[in-house]
């Protein structure tokens, strides 16, 4: 594959909270982030309207867009979390097996990069969840 090849795809992503007016607000954020990556060029964007699910809000944007290359796609999909992609173009790719190696180690970079910061919030839960333990048992006597 050509360094940088351009693909386009079609990218959903999902915003879910309250109030509404924050889930309507944080997903045109969310949009103009998007807009601001140097390695995309947003093609066509639409936001739906945000509807009441349980006792939160949810909406989405569609958005349409080129890309340079499955290495900043694959970036892209972990910084904005899309619920759903969809590659338009090109019908086939190919990777030197260099690329391949980067791309997997980028990929490995940032899950153990989440993976520890998932383990730092369960230590911190633990020890919130002793304190609290502590407090109930010292009102109790």
């Amino acid at each position: 594959m050509v360094k940088g090849q351009k693909l386009v795809a079609k990218v959903i992503i999902e915003i879910l909270g309250a109030p509404k007016e924050h889930v309507e607000k944080t997903i045109e954020i969310v949009l103009a982030k998007v807009k601001e990556q140097a390695y995309l060029k947003v093609l066509s964007d639409k936001i739906f309207k945000a509807k009441k699910i349980k006792k939160f809000w949810g909406t989405f944007a569609e958005i349409d867009m080129e890309v340079n290359g499955v290495v900043n796609l694959i970036g892209f999909c972990f910084d904005f979390m899309p619920s759903s992609i969809e590659i338009l173009e090109p019908n086939n790719l190919s990777m030197e097996i260099q690329e391949i190696g980067d791309l997997l180690n980028d990929l490995l970079a940032r899950l153990h990069k989440y993976d520890m910061a998932l383990k730092s919030i369960r230590a911190q839960n633990i020890i919130l969840s002793r304190e609290l333990q502590k407090l109930k048992s010292s009102e109790k006597e």
